[in-house]
């Protein structure tokens, strides 16, 4: 399945599972289960607009945008952000009214069943939208599993805690656990609105992947061959690294670039879909490079 369909499914499980808890909530009357319930109606908000931003990603380069909309996807890690932090806000404030003037809870049974009912559901589909989102480097498709994952656990912990208010009559641990579920999905908000800033200012490579790159370059380095000014960045699912090859002057401009081939192809086969743009300059000449935070690299 494509990223986009993932997120398809997503939005469909979203409407169904907010079914499921809504029901839960009238039918107990708690406001743990209400909160649980507005926590997946910004999971099928949050997956609307990823799947808007990765079909405007997977949109080919135009006059306008040069360099395609990879980045577009950033976008929607930082709305879905945007959405779960004013859910958390909202959720806050229904339990605090709660917490003041309690209410006793119903059909507790129903209400945990239709729950845990929906917990299933996203439980499976995060997990495997998570492995899509590893395989295809989705910033898109990774918040959306991450925010569908920390749903349930949220969901766990509501269905335990409602049980427990049941059972022991005290009424004050409905709200109390609905103040954990803001707090916590209010955490998951601000962890993707860095994930989203991070991303949008060209953000490196990971390590692991920095560290196969300087690998393939070390194995060509040579006396007369050197490199330098290595820059790395990431733009949504594409990833890019810009260095400088210092070659001797007497190399004709053909083996110059067939060398420069079989780098490419090498950095390639280490990272693939790595975007590389190598720059050729004689071994004694050195670039004057206009940006500070540019290093020299290996």
């Amino acid at each position: 399945m494509s990223v986009a369909a993932y997120l398809k499914l997503s939005i469909a499980v979203a409407i169904f599972a907010i079914g499921l808890k809504a029901g839960a909530w009238w039918l107990t009357g708690s406001v743990g289960m209400l909160a649980d319930a507005l926590e997946s109606l910004v999971n099928l908000a949050g997956a609307g607009f990823a799947l808007a931003m990765v079909t405007l990603a997977a949109a080919p380069p135009d006059a306008g945008h040069p360099y395609g909309h990879h980045k577009a996807e950033y976008f929607s890690s930082g709305f879905e952000g945007v959405l779960i932090g004013v859910a958390a806000l909202a959720i806050g404030a229904l339990a605090l009214h709660r917490l003041w003037q309690p209410q006793p809870l119903e059909q507790l049974g129903w209400g945990a069943a239709l729950s845990l009912a929906a917990t299933v559901l996203n439980g499976a589909l995060a997990w495997a939208m998570l492995r899509k989102a590893r395989a295809q480097h989705s910033i898109a498709l990774e918040a959306d599993a991450r925010h569908l994952m920390s749903d349930v656990w949220t969901s766990i912990g509501v269905v335990a805690g409602v049980l427990l208010a049941g059972a022991t009559g005290w009424l004050w641990l409905d709200p109390l656990i609905a103040l954990a579920v803001a707090a916590l999905i209010g955490r998951t908000a601000l962890a993707l609105l860095r994930r989203s800033a991070d991303g949008l200012m060209d953000a490196a490579l990971e390590p692991e992947l920095r560290e196969r790159v300087d690998e393939v370059l070390a194995s060509f380095a040579h006396p007369s061959i050197r490199f330098d000014h290595v820059v790395t960045r990431r733009a949504g699912r594409r990833h890019h690294v810009e260095l400088h090859m210092h070659l001797p002057a007497t190399w004709s401009l053909g083996k110059a670039a067939a060398l420069r081939a079989a780098v490419e192809q090498a950095l390639l086969r280490s990272v693939p879909g790595l975007r590389a743009t190598i720059e050729l300059l004689p071994h004694d000449v050195e670039a004057h490079d206009a940006d500070p935070g540019r290093g020299p690299g290996p």
